[in-house]
């Protein structure tokens, strides 16, 4: 009798194909399929001395190799080729059977694709899965969602081939929540990497262009940073990439890289879905926004004729306090940065989690994301002992940890912003970053005078500082008189 398979996987591109090959190195029987069977034919040609692959050429086959419960793993583009193999599974499969979504799909789509799923007797994962290509190999960290019946039986699985993180040897898995949770959380996962991305590319921009510092000078320079509060995997690749030198030119590879950045749509999802929760991310949304000037390129063009390149940036001369200094002026600066990048997308899972009534354990959430994904960082630990010391802490930055690292951090980052403004640098993330940071504890905005500005041209009403209640001055009147709403 033809052994069934304990899983299937949907999707031999890279990270289906990957995946599958990481279930298969961890004792997995796995069957593959994918829309075109020669790419599993290719799989089966370049891997399949790596485990117990079935390799299956229609929708039928690959249903009827799965052992029962059925479990399928989907890996095929977000959107409508999702739900297209998501109906064709739904046909074949038996109540009780699982789906799981591991492509970048949008929650609300995972939301109402369990709902359908359940209408059927069908268990649904919508599972995030970050560490591209490598990870999805050598071990991911994995964000799945749905119900805790359905992680009972592939969180086993999900756990056993992801990553480890080194301190403990954890297992970078767990269960986020019901639902759409797995991709949400994911979502904002991939908006963190927006903004943490983007802060390293304007501490690379400013050494370049204020020092005078050539790819390979800024690499040691961030190989150092690299080695303590900073350490990282997007500085770690960074330092990577800016010694890596073109094989034809020998020139730095990053030297000759056109300055347009592309996105694939989370980083704007979680922007939109923010703010739409009236949370304030203006650090991520910056680096969103940063990404699609780069790519503007008509209007890019015309604005370096018309409004021209600045003249000149400053002088090493003109560093007040030296050299050395303003570089740990620039590491602190950027510190400072990437933790409102974490503390702001972390706020919007906490609000997210409270509109669906998500069960999302925060400091979790951090601890999966030690090991395997792209923002894995030295400071996680720390993120997760801020909320085991408060669960229902509604800012990040206000745990005393972090608050004493951005206070220390605060007279350095200030110098970077007002030098590279005045340099003529744009640092969208960096100043937004410190300007959100002044906000959030000003005890005086001035939307005081917004509101009342809605109030005059719109009627929209006003509270006092004074007295309780809701008021609306009637200013088209003589004595413009106030009146109680």
């Amino acid at each position: 009798m033809t052994q069934l398979a304990d899983v299937g996987v949907i999707g031999m591109a890279t990270m289906g194909s990957n995946l599958a090959r990481n279930l298969a190195r961890n004792d997995y029987k796995v069957a593959i399929y994918n829309r075109e069977y020669a790419k599993t034919q290719t799989v089966m040609k370049d891997h399949g001395e790596e485990g117990a692959f079935i390799p299956t050429k229609t929708f039928e086959e690959f249903v009827d190799s799965l052992s029962k419960p059925r479990c399928a793993i989907i890996m095929v583009k977000a959107g409508a080729p999702t739900d297209e193999v998501i109906t064709k599974l739904s046909e074949l499969m038996e109540p009780g059977d699982l789906i799981v979504d591991g492509g970048n799909s949008l929650f609300s789509d995972t939301i109402r694709r369990e709902k359908t799923a359940a209408s059927k007797g069908l268990e649904f994962v919508g599972c995030g899965i970050s560490g591209g290509e490598e990870g999805a190999l050598n071990g991911p960290a994995i964000m799945p969602g749905g119900s805790i019946e359905a992680y009972k039986r592939i969180g086993p699985m999900l756990e056993k081939i992801s990553a480890k993180a080194v301190e403990d040897n954890e297992p970078c898995c767990t269960h986020v929540g019901a639902n759409g949770a797995g991709h949400f959380v994911k979502m904002v996962h991939n908006a963190i990497e927006y903004a943490d991305m983007q802060v390293i590319s304007e501490a690379y921009d400013i050494l370049r262009k204020c020092l005078h510092l050539s790819a390979l000078e800024i690499a040691e320079i961030f190989a150092d940073w690299n080695s303590g509060v900073l350490s990282s995997y997007l500085i770690e690749i960074t330092v990577d990439i800016l010694r890596h030198r073109d094989l034809e030119t020998q020139k730095p590879l990053v030297d000759l890289v056109l300055d347009q950045a592309q996105q694939k749509g989370t980083g704007s999802w979680t922007v939109q879905v923010a703010a739409e929760m009236g949370v304030p991310i203006s650090g991520i949304a910056e680096a969103v926004f940063a990404r699609s000037l780069s790519s503007s390129v008509t209007q890019r063009e015309l604005a370096q004729t018309k409004l021209g390149i600045p003249d000149a940036y400053q002088s090493d001369s003109e560093l007040v306090n030296g050299i050395e200094s303003f570089i740990e002026d620039v590491r602190q600066a950027l510190y400072a940065s990437k933790i409102v990048a974490y503390s702001q997308g972390l706020g919007v899972i906490q609000a997210g989690a409270h509109k669906y009534n998500w069960d999302i354990d925060l400091g979790n959430i951090a601890k999966i994301w030690r090991a395997g994904c792209i923002i894995r960082a030295s400071f996680l630990d720390q993120v997760t002992q801020a909320y085991r010391r408060n669960p229902d802490l509604p800012l990040l930055l206000a745990d005393d940890y972090f608050l004493g690292q951005v206070q220390k951090a605060q007279p350095h980052w200030r110098r970077v912003v007002s030098f590279a403004t005045n340099a003529g640098i744009s640092i969208p993330v960096f100043s937004s970053s410190l300007s959100y940071f002044d906000a959030i504890r000003d005890p005086q905005l001035p939307t005081n005078l917004i509101q009342t500005q809605r109030d005059y041209f719109g009627a929209h009403t006003y509270q006092r500082t004074d007295k309780p209640g809701v008021f609306h001055t009637l200013w088209s009147t003589a004595d413009r008189r106030e009146v109680e709403v």
